[in-house]
């Protein structure tokens, strides 16, 4: 993996952890989500209007654009559910394994991306290392007698739709510039989720802003210049790579669930985020 790329992974990791673990707090995660599109969509504008006056829309783009938006509305509606329903600390290393597992394996099928041995090392270390942490999760919510059902599977849904998008993108990139590309993603969202919160949820979205708008300000930054940066990335290296660099976040998560939202001893979580480090490691090395 270039430097240059693993970079941008790593930043675009802190990211991704910081607002997955801001976004908890949404009281309505569909009008919160709504409205961290609405956020998101004007910060990019100003950098994506000069590249879409300069290059304007091929229309080989256009299909990967629209899919990329119904993944994204799939994501956020099922992330929404499975926080709603579950600990951050079960749901988010479910859904970021099942992306690290599943995206190599595709890649090399569809887009016959081959991995070196190294670099398959460093994605079993990662899958390793996310399984254990969701057993450590587990054992936690079945201590504390959360439900684990609803929250199981609104992770596992999350993690397909990671998986696929992160294939779809990886091709859409190569079409159009990943700036532009992720203000259409969030224009799409928007008009997806904006609409659909006032239909089904009366004042919701009023509401959300009132209790939360600065967690939605922050959230609506920080997930667009995130994936802005896995984006850019996807140009320069590997998808696979991409994806298991970036599950750095889950070590990041390891902290955040257990040292400020009390969901279990951080002894075992560290030790298993330190897999996923591992891994990490690996992949920045591969080829």
């Amino acid at each position: 993996m270039t430097a240059a790329a693993l970079g941008l992974v790593l930043a675009a990791a802190v990211l991704h952890a910081g607002w997955n673990a801001l976004a908890k707090r949404g009281a309505d995660p569909l009008a919160f989500f709504a409205l961290c599109s609405c956020v998101a969509a004007p910060l990019l504008f100003p950098f994506a209007a000069p590249l879409l006056w300069r290059d304007e829309v091929p229309a080989g783009a256009v299909p990967f654009v629209l899919g990329s938006i119904a993944l994204h509305v799939l994501y956020f509606y099922a992330l929404g559910r499975a926080y709603s329903t579950g600990a951050y600390s079960i749901v988010y290393p479910i859904a970021r394994g099942l992306g690290v597992a599943l995206v190599p394996i595709a890649a090399y099928l569809l887009l016959d991306e081959r991995l070196s041995p190294i670099g398959i090392a460093g994605i079993v270390c990662v899958i390793v290392g996310v399984a254990v942490l969701h057993q450590v999760g587990h054992r936690h919510a079945i201590a504390t007698g959360a439900s684990l059902g609803a929250a199981t599977l609104w992770a596992v849904i999350t993690g397909l739709s990671i998986a696929a998008y992160s294939l779809n993108d990886r091709v859409g990139v190569t079409r159009l510039h990943p700036v532009a590309y992720i203000l259409f993603i969030e224009v799409g969202c928007g008009l997806v989720f904006v609409p659909a919160t006032l239909i089904t949820r009366r004042g919701a979205i009023r509401r959300e802003w009132a209790a939360n708008w600065a967690a939605v300000i922050a959230v609506g930054a920080m997930s667009a210049a995130g994936y802005t940066l896995v984006l850019l990335a996807f140009r320069l290296s590997k998808t696979g790579y991409v994806v298991a660099a970036r599950e750095l976040s889950i070590v990041l998560s390891a902290v955040i669930g257990t040292l400020l939202m009390h969901e279990g001893r951080v002894a075992p979580r560290l030790a298993a985020a330190t897999i996923v480090l591992a891994g990490v490691v690996c992949v920045a090395l591969a080829r």
